[in-house]
């Protein structure tokens, strides 16, 4: 029985081969910065985004496809030729599929924190991960991460303390250009019930 492909949703982006890196041009035909939205779940993050800064390219990379049909929905109900979605997970679209020294900043914005002990060997941010974001992170390039649960925060922290490639730079303050980042619908919810958001920025010294 031949398996016929699910035909891709107006907006989303899929690759002609899987088990291949991708080049530059494949993503998108506009030569601009490219952000990525890692687990982009609703896509509320990757759409004000490509909203608020038609100059840059956004990859919204989800793994669940009601999600992903949802963005692509609004990404083209909005018009918005900035913002791809990609379903896939993950760690697979960091390791093995994003071209190398292309992401100008990737932001991973509330994963799953795998609070359980026996389950931490699950979560996202490791030595090899970390590693291979450094690969396609262009030479400065940024790392944005935010949690509100402060163990996983302490792992990423450790984590990142360790790396070669990525070393800690201050998010910036009130008035700079971070301080105008749309808030993900997890952060506003836990912002809503009194919750403390912690985040950390890396800069990419690998060249």
């Amino acid at each position: 029985m031949k398996l016929i492909p699910r035909p891709a949703e107006p907006g989303e982006f899929l690759p002609e081969n899987y088990f291949c890196r991708l080049s530059p041009g494949e993503l998108f035909t506009q030569e601009a910065p490219l952000e990525v939205d890692l687990g982009s779940g609703d896509g509320s993050f990757a759409l004000a985004m490509a909203r608020q800064f038609p100059d840059r390219n956004f990859l919204a990379v989800e793994r669940l496809l009601g999600r992903v049909r949802k963005t692509c929905k609004r990404a083209t109900e909005a018009g918005l030729p900035n913002l791809r979605v990609l379903r896939l997970e993950a760690r697979y679209t960091v390791e093995w599929l994003l071209p190398h020294a292309s992401v100008s900043r990737l932001h991973l914005l509330f994963p799953d924190p795998w609070p359980k002990a026996r389950h931490h060997r699950r979560r996202l941010i490791n030595a090899e991960f970390l590693c291979a974001l450094s690969k396609v992170l262009v030479p400065g390039g940024d790392f944005l991460f935010k949690t509100d649960h402060e163990g996983y925060f302490a792992w990423a922290t450790d984590e990142l303390a360790l790396s070669e490639h990525l070393h800690f730079i201050s998010w910036g303050d009130e008035s700079g250009e971070l301080s105008e980042y749309p808030r993900t619908d997890f952060e506003a919810q836990w912002l809503a019930e009194g919750r403390f958001v912690h985040k950390l920025r890396a800069q990419n010294l690998a060249g």
